[in-house]
């Protein structure tokens, strides 16, 4: 599916694993999962855009903290200049509290077990102390030109969201076929019920 991407205004881009990132772009992954940073402010994490460029975060660990995928080889830590490749649309979001369908959904990620327990038991005070983990099912559309970005300090720290300079963007095509991305829709539905 062929789309426009952003034109010529302010967007976001949304922090996420680089590992996760490639399997989003690659079609191994529809969903995010998040508990949120702790510079997430007073309200917490939430999935505040509907639209957004997927922004890759390096660290050493992440690769012990997902299933095995057929990603390429990745850096460690960020470079100075990287391309932002893939932009997200969510279709369908909520914080589930019940651990028996986060383990049903374990074919639309690519994360470990232990980390998708983590992240469910940490509790926020925002949250009234209640396990659970915020779940977003997203399509995932690779830019057809990527656009280059500078690593700033802004761009930092322990946050899920930020805004990115102005930019004109072209179009965009789904990492996945209509007919592939409506399977994932229902099979999630049925997970879900």
């Amino acid at each position: 599916m062929l789309r426009n991407a952003f034109n010529s205004i302010e967007p976001f881009a949304f922090k996420e694993w680089a590992l996760v990132c490639e399997a989003l772009g690659s079609g191994d992954q529809s969903l995010l999962l998040r508990k949120g940073g702790i510079a997430e402010g007073k309200e917490g994490f939430g999935f505040k855009h509907s639209e957004f460029f997927l922004f890759p975060t390096w660290f050493h660990g992440q690769i012990e903290k997902i299933r095995p995928l057929r990603a390429s080889a990745i850096l460690e830590e960020a470079p100075e200049v990287f391309n932002l490749e893939y932009m997200a649309s969510i279709e369908w979001n909520d914080f589930i509290t019940d651990r028996k369908k986060l383990t049903r959904l374990a074919s639309f990620h690519i994360l470990e077990e232990s980390v998708i327990e983590e992240r469910f038991g940490y509790t926020e005070k925002h949250q009234k102390n209640i396990p659970g983990i915020h779940v977003a099912f997203v399509r995932v559309y690779r830019l057809d030109i990527p656009f280059q970005i500078t690593m700033e300090k802004r761009f930092g720290g322990c946050r899920s969201w930020i805004q990115l300079p102005k930019m004109i963007v072209g179009t965009s095509v789904s990492v996945l076929s209509d007919e592939e991305h409506s399977e994932r829709r229902n099979f999630l539905a049925q997970a879900l019920a």
